[in-house]
C-alpha cells in the first residue's frame, strides 16, 4: 500500500522507518487523512510478524506542529451548527470527535510492538504527545530541536493524552509548569524531566532510534506496567500536599480565572493521576470537548493562531507583485528605535547602514545590537559566531552616499517634522528610483511626511514599538499616494524581520496608539475621580490586561503623554484634551518632577535593585479618595476594556482598519488586550453587539461622551451582526493557507 503524508521502509533487521513527509505543506501536521494513514501503517507493523518495531521521524527539517488547528475549527463550526437542532447529540460527536487522536495514540501504546519517535526538529502539540505515546523517545542534538504543548496559548490544552502522559513521566511541578506555560524545551531540558530517553547527533538520530528496538525496547508504557508508581509520590502524599494548594492558588495569580484551558490543566492532572490511565484519558476527553465549547477556545484560536498565521503569512499583501530580496536596508537615526531596528534588520542576515548626524552617534546605535547579542551569548541562545556575523553586517555611518544601494530606508529621527524633511531629501538624492523610504513616526500622519518625498508612490510608513527586538508587532501605514509596491515591500521587510504586519491607514495615532491613549485616559479619569491607584492597576490585571495603565504610562514616559496632550490641544484645539486629565499630568511633570520609569519616579517608585518598584504613595493626596469598599470593582474592569474596544470600533468605522483580523491581532501584540478575549473586536462579538451597545450605553450615562457607541455598533445591534460577519476578511478570497 503507498501512502500520499507517510513512507515505510523495513530494513534488513525487520524495522520499519515511518518518514512524515506531507506533500505540499512546510510543516508536517495532523490532517484526517494523516491521522487515517497513521492508523493503517499502524495496523501493518502490528498485523505483520516479520516487523519488530518501528521508527517514525520527519523528512522534513521540522518533526511536526501538531495538529491541524483548522480541524478544530471544522469541529466547532460544526457543533455551533448541530448545537440548535440537538445539543446532546452535537455535544457527543464533539467528545468522539475529540477522542479520535487520543484513541489513535493508545492503541500505537498498546499495540504489542515498540515504537520510538526520532525528533530531528520543532516538535510542538499533537507530534510532541504522539512521541509520549511512542516506547521510546530520542531528539537530535541541535537548536532546532524544541519540544513543547503550547496548546494552553490559544485557549485549549493538550487533549490527545498529554495531560496523562506527561505527568507520569515527570514530577507533578514540571509537568503543571510545562502544561500550564505552554513554555518551549531544549532536549537537554527535556531529557533531564524524563520526557525523552536520548539525545543523539542529528545524523545517527535513525539509527539511536533503531538500536533502542535491537536492544530489546520493551513494548509496553511505565504505566501498562504493574507496580507503577508516580515520579515524585501520589497526589496524596506529602510532597502532593506541598504541591497542590499553592499550585492552585498561583494559577488563579496569574490567570484571574479568566483562562478556562488552564484551569482545566490542573483538573485532569488531578483527576487523572486518582485512577487507571484509560479512565485518565477518558477525564481528559471530557475536559477537552468541555472547553471546546468555551467562547475563549474559540477567539484565541481564530486570533492567535488562525489570523496570526495568515497574517504572518501576508494575508494583505497586494497580489502580483514580485517579493523583496533584501540586499541592504539603510536606517536614519541610531537612537533607541533606529538601533533596534538595525538590529533585528541584522539578525534576519540583512546588511543594515546606520545613519545618524556623526559617526560617533551611529557607532554608539551598532553598540545597542553589541550590547543584545551579547547577552543572547551570555544566556546560551546565541553562539560567538552569531554575534560576529550580526554585527559585521552593520555599517554605521555619516554619510548620505552610503545609503546607495538600499532597496528600503527606513527613517527612524527624532519626532520633528523639520528633521524628518530634511532626512527624507537627503536619502531620496543618493537613493535608486525603485527604492523605497519608510518612516517610524508614531505621531506625525504619513500623508503630510510624504509631501517630503520627491516620489510619494514609494513612500510608506512604518511603526515599530518599544523595544524592538521584543515586540512582535509592526503596524504599515499606508499614506494616500502610497502604491502596492511600497506596501509590498513594507510586508516584505517585516516579514523577513519574522514579526507580524498590520495595515493601518492614515490617521492621528494610527490604530495602536489610539487604542492605548483611551486606556490611559480611562485610569485618568479613575485617579481624577478618587478610585484607589491600587485598585486601577488590579482591575487592569484581573481583566486580563499584562500591564496596568499607570505602570503602561510609566514606560512610555509621562513627559511624553504631556508632549502628546499639548500637541493635541494645539492642532485640534482646548476641547480635544479633558483639562482635569492635563492638569493631572501637568502636576505629575511639572510640580513633582515625576516623568516615568526614566527617571525613576513615575506613578510608581523605582527603587534601586533588586527591590521592586511600587506605587507613589503621594497619588491618594492627589484627590480625595474613595472609600475602596464602595468601588464596583468589576465596573472599573468593564471601563477599561470597553473603552479601548469602543475605539477598536470607531477605526474600524473610519476605515483606518478594515480587516478584524489586523485589529484583533494588532491589540493582542501591541499592549497585551485581554488575549482570552481573541482581541479588541472579539471582546465586542463574545459579547454581542446588541449586549454590548447596552453596557456603553450604561457607561456613557455615568461617565461620560467617551462611552458613547458609534453608529456602526448600532447598526450591527440592529442587524445582529458581528465583525467578522459585517468585515468578513475572507469574501474576497483573502487569506495564506496555514502551513
Amino acid at each position: 500500500m503507498s501512502y500520499t503524508n507517510f513512507t515505510l521502509d523495513i530494513d534488513a533487521d525487520g524495522i520499519a522507518l515511518v518518514t512524515w513527509d506531507m506533500p505540499g505543506r512546510s510543516m508536517n501536521v495532523f490532517t484526517e487523512e494523516a491521522m487515517r494513514e497513521l492508523n493503517a501503517i499502524l495496523d501493518k507493523v502490528a498485523g505483520d510478524a516479520a516487523i519488530k518495531g518501528a521508527v517514525i521521524t520527519s523528512g522534513k527539517d521540522t518533526f511536526s506542529g501538531g495538529a491541524d488547528i483548522t480541524l478544530l475549527q471544522k469541529m466547532l463550526t460544526t457543533f455551533a451548527t448541530d448545537k440548535g437542532k440537538d445539543a446532546e447529540k452535537a455535544t457527543k460527536v464533539l467528545f468522539d470527535n475529540a477522542g479520535i487522536m487520543t484513541g489513535l495514540f493508545r492503541k500505537l501504546e498498546t499495540c504489542g510492538k515498540p515504537w520510538v519517535s526520532a525528533i530531528n526538529g520543532t516538535c510542538m502539540g499533537g507530534a510532541f504527545e504522539l512521541s509520549l505515546a511512542c516506547h521510546g523517545r530520542v531528539a537530535a542534538d541541535s537548536d532546532k530541536v524544541k519540544m513543547a504543548l503550547p496548546e494552553v496559548k490559544i485557549g485549549i490544552f493538550p487533549g490527545a493524552g498529554g495531560t496523562q502522559r506527561v505527568p507520569r513521566l515527570t514530577d507533578q511541578q514540571q509537568a503543571l509548569q510545562m502544561l500550564t506555560s505552554g513554555q518551549t524545551l531544549s532536549p537537554q531540558k527535556v531529557k533531564s524531566m524524563g520526557l525523552i530517553h536520548e539525545i543523539a547527533e542529528p545524523a545517527r538520530l535513525v539509527d539511536t532510534a533503531k538500536a533502542m528496538i535491537r536492544n530489546g525496547l520493551k513494548p509496553v508504557a511505565p504505566w501498562d506496567e504493574k507496580g507503577f508508581k508516580l515520579p515524585g509520590g501520589p497526589i496524596y502524599s506529602p510532597a502532593g500536599f506541598n504541591l497542590w494548594p499553592p499550585a492552585i492558588a498561583i494559577l488563579r495569580r496569574e490567570t484571574y480565572g479568566n483562562y478556562p484551558a488552564a484551569a482545566a490543566i490542573l483538573k485532569c492532572v488531578y483527576e487523572g493521576l486518582l485512577v487507571p490511565f484509560d479512565t485518565a484519558l477518558r477525564i481528559e476527553q471530557r475536559y477537552f470537548t468541555e472547553i471546546m465549547q468555551t467562547k475563549e477556545a474559540a477567539a484565541m484560536i481564530r486570533s492567535l493562531f488562525v489570523s496570526l498565521q495568515e497574517l504572518n503569512k501576508g494575508a494583505r499583501r497586494p497580489a502580483g507583485v514580485p517579493e523583496t530580496k533584501f540586499k541592504k536596508i539603510g536606517i536614519l537615526g541610531a537612537g533607541f528605535m533606529g538601533a533596534g531596528i538595525a538590529y533585528v534588520t541584522a539578525k534576519a542576515g540583512i546588511p543594515v547602514v546606520l545613519l545618524d548626524r556623526d559617526l560617533e552617534s551611529a557607532t554608539k546605535g551598532k553598540a545597542h545590537s553589541d550590547s543584545l547579542i551579547s547577552d543572547q551569548v551570555k544566556k546560551g541562545r546565541a553562539k560567538p559566531e552569531d554575534k560576529d556575523k550580526l554585527l559585521s553586517l552593520i555599517t554605521p555611518t555619516a554619510d548620505y552616499a552610503d545609503l546607495a544601494g538600499c532597496d528600503l530606508v527606513v527613517e527612524a529621527v527624532f519626532e520633528d517634522s523639520a528633521v524628518k524633511k530634511s532626512a527624507t531629501e537627503q536619502a531620496e538624492a543618493v537613493l535608486k528610483p525603485s527604492a523605497i523610504f519608510a518612516s517610524n513616526t508614531s505621531t506625525i500622519p504619513i500623508s503630510s511626511l510624504a509631501k517630503n518625498s520627491a516620489r510619494p508612490k514609494n513612500f510608506i510608513g512604518i511603526h515599530f514599538f518599544s523595544p524592538v527586538d521584543k515586540m512582535m508587532l509592526v503596524e504599515i501605514i499606508l499614506g494616500k499616494k502610497t502604491g502596492d509596491k511600497a506596501l509590498a515591500t513594507a510586508i516584505d521587510f517585516v516579514r523577513a524581520i519574522k514579526k507580524t504586519p498590520i495595515v493601518v491607514n492614515d490617521t492621528r495615532g494610527f490604530y495602536v496608539n489610539r487604542c492605548v491613549l483611551r486606556y490611559m485616559s480611562e485610569a485618568y479619569k479613575m485617579l481624577i475621580e478618587g478610585v484607589p491607584a491600587p485598585m486601577i492597576e488590579n482591575a487592569a490585571k484581573a481583566a486580563g490586561m499584562p500591564v496596568g495603565p499607570l505602570a503602561l504610562t510609566d514606560e512610555t514616559a509621562i513627559d511624553l503623554a504631556q508632549k502628546i496632550m499639548k500637541q493635541t490641544i494645539r492642532d485640534l484645539g482646548d476641547k480635544a484634551v479633558d483639562p482635569k486629565q492635563m492638569a493631572l499630568i501637568n502636576t505629575m511633570v511639572d510640580d513633582h518632577g515625576r516623568s516615568g520609569r526614566k527617571n525613576g519616579k513615575g506613578f510608581y517608585d523605582y527603587p534601586a535593585k533588586p527591590a521592586k518598584k511600587k506605587l507613589w504613595p503621594g497619588l491618594k493626596d492627589l484627590y480625595p479618595q474613595l472609600v475602596p469598599e464602595k468601588v464596583d470593582y468589576e465596573e472599573l474592569q468593564q471601563r477599561l476594556l470597553v473603552s479601548i474596544a469602543l475605539e477598536a470600533a470607531r477605526v474600524m468605522e473610519e476605515g483606518i482598519v478594515s480587516d478584524p483580523r489586523e485589529a484583533d491581532v494588532g491589540s493582542i501584540l501591541a499592549f497585551g488586550f485581554a488575549p482570552y478575549t481573541g482581541g479588541a473586536l472579539s471582546y465586542i462579538d463574545g459579547i454581542g453587539a446588541k449586549a454590548f451597545v447596552k453596557i456603553a450605553k450604561n457607561l456613557q450615562k455615568k461617565y461620560g461622551a467617551e462611552f458613547k457607541a458609534p453608529k456602526l455598533l448600532h447598526d450591527m445591534a440592529e442587524k445582529g451582526e458581528s465583525f467578522y460577519q459585517r468585515f468578513d476578511p475572507y469574501a474576497k478570497g483573502d487569506v495564506k493557507q496555514a502551513a
